[in-house]
């Protein structure tokens, strides 16, 4: 029963990591119907943005998770910088030159990251210095339940924000009518990069919450959690913000339990065997919808 409870906690803390990473394609996907696929980078650079920065923070006598308010402006720099430098050449190019385009940029970040910090993996200091809790008999670390909650509040915050801003009605409205969108006065582009803004963000949150549970930093950190991610946002839907939680919690708790009851060597192999069966049985996800198209 303890070992059970452990990796329920143990699940669905990987899964509140996932779901964060899979909001960053699925709001992508929702608006310019794009994968970005060096979103999973932009966690890296957190990574190693939290690596350079909680020493400082350290010393200067605050607490180490301000370092997040540094990681969250430079992923959302970075964010921005791509999207207006790579992606907006090539959104009306065909989504085989939006796609290479993604794949070179993902390679383009993780070969500058081994340029600038080198290729060793970086051991990332404590983020938060909690207490071990324990329910029925069952010890469990502090921080997880923190992250957790973290992921839970700011997917709730960003549901609301989409459903009732007024930035978020525009984040909407641009995907089903670009045009429409224009003759109310919805700047396309600026609404696009805002979406690329909050989905760094979004990362950077991620990479916290990452390293504070594997505390460490590589270069190729950011391709293999953005894969699982990119899972996460096919079982849950891609472009529906409900089914990348969903999927991202699904992805998290079934690669935990595949670790601790199956075969250890095995759970990446399950991963994305998931998505071969999705694409298969239900190619548009948990919370996707079939659209018609009229021909």
């Amino acid at each position: 029963m303890s070992l059970l409870i452990q990796s329920v906690v143990n699940g669905l803390n990987q899964g509140a990591i996932y779901a964060l990473i899979a909001l960053g394609y699925t709001m992508v996907y929702g608006i310019i119907r794009m994968i970005n696929f060096a979103h999973g980078d932009f966690i890296m650079v957190g990574s190693y943005t939290l690596f350079y920065t909680i020493p400082l923070m350290i010393h200067a006598g605050m607490p180490p998770w301000l370092s997040l308010f540094v990681a969250i402006s430079v992923c959302v720099f970075v964010g921005v910088a791509v999207e207006m430098i790579a992606y907006k050449p090539v959104r009306k190019a065909g989504s085989m030159s939006a796609l290479i385009t993604a794949l070179a940029m993902s390679l383009f970040l993780q070969n500058l990251a081994m340029v600038l910090f080198g290729a060793n993996p970086k051991s990332i200091p404590a983020i938060f210095t909690l207490p071990v809790l324990e329910f029925f008999g069952v010890k469990i670390q502090s921080k997880y339940l923190l992250t957790m909650s973290i992921g839970i509040v700011i997917m709730l915050a960003l549901s609301i924000f989409v459903k009732s801003t007024r930035i978020g009605k525009a984040m909407r409205a641009v995907p089903q009518d670009k045009q429409a969108s224009t003759l109310v006065g919805i700047s396309v582009n600026r609404i696009i990069t805002t979406t690329f803004a909050l989905g760094s963000g979004l990362a950077a949150v991620a990479a916290l919450m990452y390293c504070s549970t594997y505390p460490r930093a590589t270069i190729d950190m950011g391709s293999m959690m953005g894969l699982k991610a990119f899972v996460a946002a096919v079982l849950g839907g891609i472009g529906s913000i409900p089914g990348a939680m969903i999927g991202g919690i699904l992805v998290g708790i079934i690669e935990i339990f595949v670790k601790v009851y199956i075969a250890p060597g095995w759970y990446e192999a399950i991963t994305y065997g998931i998505l071969i069966i999705v694409l298969l049985v239900k190619p548009t996800g948990i919370m996707g919808k079939n659209i018609g198209v009229k021909v």
